[in-house]
């Protein structure tokens, strides 16, 4: 009887962390695409199946037509002219890669996205195009747990490299093909999803790709997905140990297959210098690069005079190769952490592509300008949160990019040793400063509705980063490490929101935490806890605490003692309905009863004397978002 029941009980353990069962659409995408690289521009065929997994019959579907943004008078161009007209921290507020250069453009140097012909289980349809949204009004819905098959041509013009994808970028790469493709708007239990592209952020339909792209033969492609006829492309991808075939053809067709991806991205250049290298079984990284001395001399002739006085023109460029030399090997020796602090990366490549603007994630691949360690892990992060569990990033940037952040932080400190012992310092101080500003912003505001880009990265970024750091603190830092794992293997491929991670949390903590959403997600409200004052009673230390902000949080104390000794006195937030497990076993912890958040003051005893006492402090760790420290540390000179 005992050993049934352990099994009953290992079982229901297994089920509430199985792969979340929630239904998810589906596409099947074949494209055949012609390029003339000569006067940047494409044609292509696509042929969607679309299986509605839904309970919803559709009467109409939608698709993303992106390039269109980078024309003049555009809601992207128009968006960054008016921000660009507000001051926000003494500087103009516009995206310095965007401006006002959509504006300025010449008609060969815009883009566009066209699409003819489109027909839904052979039947033309009525389309209506709204900018960068393709509205389609289905002659004969789609139904519940059916499929359609979608197909359609499509022209385009790349535009000049503005903001992630397009033409001839700052570096000279001739290619960065993101966003290049009609692509089917996300319908999920919320509805359509058809957002405009306005600045920021994606939301896809997982599915599998194949793609067949056909280019002048001088170019080498990186890509999403494997290439399927490596032997007779060649340009780095070849086995050695298998015949190759050559080809003396003008244009080369590239075959590509990617598997369960929820995007496609490509980038392509004469110049190429192509790395490959297996770091696990199952697990090939490769590098796309190309160094232009004269364009990154223009990249240094724009560097500010202090930074020049520190290197010269030609170390900078020899860094620069160097950066791009090293991508692979300092990439190999993060990727066994971030497998078993995240869940292991489930695709058999990864590229690290030099184009587009910055830097920018796509399912298999990243497009970068520069391979400082930062953004090369960053970008590679995405993998784990927006590529494999592509939350919506229009609603919920802060759960792409702030989990990301509080990643890349993780692993860049792992790779150096562990050295910094607060590598989220920076986050902290961001959102500590953007709280005490006129410009703040709740986590609910949609990415491209910020009042300010300065808000936006701020939230996005660093708010977003402190949420996971803070959420160790208030469980344990063991236990959200577990949360991670737990989420990843959970919702991989199902498009969580801020309700499912929080759920994972409570399941994995054993603590009530729809609280921390409520007030850190959904307010602005902020924490500032304070001591107040100290006395003895019948030879018992009393210490009353003030809260002297808006937020509850639970609090550790620590306190030094003049013989070198050290407590924690854990008061827990009332609203969590337990405690986390002491952090330091080795240390002496005396738990408060629960501060209930509707009360300002809060005392706790502690069984030593008074004058014994060296130091309190607050929160040593640092962990909470606290708004002024200066108020968190008493020392004790008697």
């Amino acid at each position: 009887m005992k050993i049934q029941l352990t099994i009953l009980s290992l079982c229901i353990s297994l089920i509430s962390f199985s792969q979340a069962d929630r239904w998810q659409q589906h596409v099947n995408y074949k494209m055949d695409v012609t390029v003339d690289a000569e006067k940047n521009v494409f044609t292509g065929k696509q042929k969607l199946e679309y299986t509605n997994n839904s309970p919803d019959t559709l009467h109409v579907i939608y698709y993303h037509l992106y390039w269109n943004a980078f024309q003049p008078g555009s809601m992207m161009d128009e968006r960054s002219l008016v921000l660009g007209k507000k001051s926000v921290t003494g500087r103009p507020d516009w995206d310095q890669r965007v401006r006002d250069r959509i504006s300025n453009l010449k008609p060969n140097e815009i883009g566009y996205q066209r699409v003819n012909n489109l027909k839904v289980n052979g039947i033309p349809q009525k389309t209506t195009e709204y900018e960068t949204i393709l509205k389609v009004e289905l002659s004969k819905p789609i139904l519940p747990k059916s499929k359609a098959m979608i197909e359609l041509d499509f022209e385009a013009q790349v535009p000049v490299q503005i903001r992630r994808s397009g033409r001839d970028n700052v570096e000279g790469v001739r290619f960065s093909m993101a966003q290049w493709y009609p692509k089917l708007c996300e319908y999920d239990r919320s509805g359509w999803h058809p957002t405009p592209y306005v600045a920021r952020e994606f939301y896809g339909v997982w599915g599998d790709y194949e793609v067949n792209l056909k280019i002048d033969s001088s170019y080498t492609v990186a890509a999403t997905g494997y290439l399927q006829n490596a032997q007779e492309i060649g340009h780095g991808y070849q086995s050695a140990s298998l015949p190759f075939k050559s080809s003396k053809e003008k244009m080369l067709t590239w075959k590509f297959k990617a598997p369960n991806v929820h995007d496609f991205v490509w980038a392509a250049d004469p110049e190429y210098i192509h790395n490959s290298k297996q770091v696990r079984k199952g697990l090939i990284l490769h590098s796309f690069y190309k160094i232009n001395p004269t364009l990154l001399g223009k990249q240094y002739d724009g560097m500010p005079a202090r930074m020049k006085e520190r290197i010269t023109r030609n170390d900078f460029i020899n860094n620069y190769k160097m950066e791009w030399d090293s991508v692979l090997e300092f990439a190999s020796r993060a990727i066994p952490y971030m497998d078993s602090h995240y869940g292991e990366y489930p695709y058999k490549q990864y590229s690290f592509i030099q184009g587009g603007d910055g830097g920018m994630e796509y399912p298999m691949a990243t497009l970068l300008k520069g391979a400082g360690k930062g953004v090369v892990i960053h970008e590679w992060m995405h993998s784990w949160y927006q590529m494999m569990l592509g939350t919506n990033e229009s609603l919920y940037p802060w759960m792409d990019e702030g989990f990301t952040s509080f990643a890349e932080a993780n692993v860049n400190n792992y790779l150096d040793n562990f050295k910094d012992s607060l590598p989220h310092k920076p986050a902290y101080d961001a959102i500590i400063a953007l709280s005490k500003s006129t410009y703040n912003e709740p986590l609910t505001t949609h990415s491209d509705q910020y009042s300010s880009n300065a808000a936006y990265s701020i939230n996005a970024y660093s708010k977003g980063e402190v949420f996971m750091e803070q959420l160790g603190y208030i469980v344990g830092a063991d236990v959200r490490d577990s949360i991670l794992i737990k989420y990843f293997n959970t919702w991989k491929f199902k498009h969580p929101d801020v309700i499912d991670f929080i759920r994972v949390a409570e399941k994995t903590s054993g603590i009530q935490l729809d609280w921390y959403k409520d007030f850190y997600v959904n307010t602005t409200k902020t924490i500032d806890y304070a001591i107040d004052s100290l006395w003895e009673e019948s030879g018992k230390m009393q210490l009353r605490l003030k809260n002297n902000g808006t937020m509850p949080m639970p609090l550790d104390i620590e306190l030094t003692f003049k013989d070198g000794s050290k407590e924690i006195a854990y008061i827990p937030q009332y609203l969590m309905f337990g405690t986390k497990q002491n952090e330091t076993p080795s240390v002496k912890r005396t738990i408060g009863a629960p501060w209930k958040w509707t009360h300002p003051t809060y005392t706790i005893g502690i069984d030593r004397k008074l004058l014994d006492l060296k130091k309190l402090e607050i929160d040593p760790t640092q962990r909470m978002a606290d708004t002024e420290r200066k108020n968190n540390v008493l020392v004790l000179n008697w």
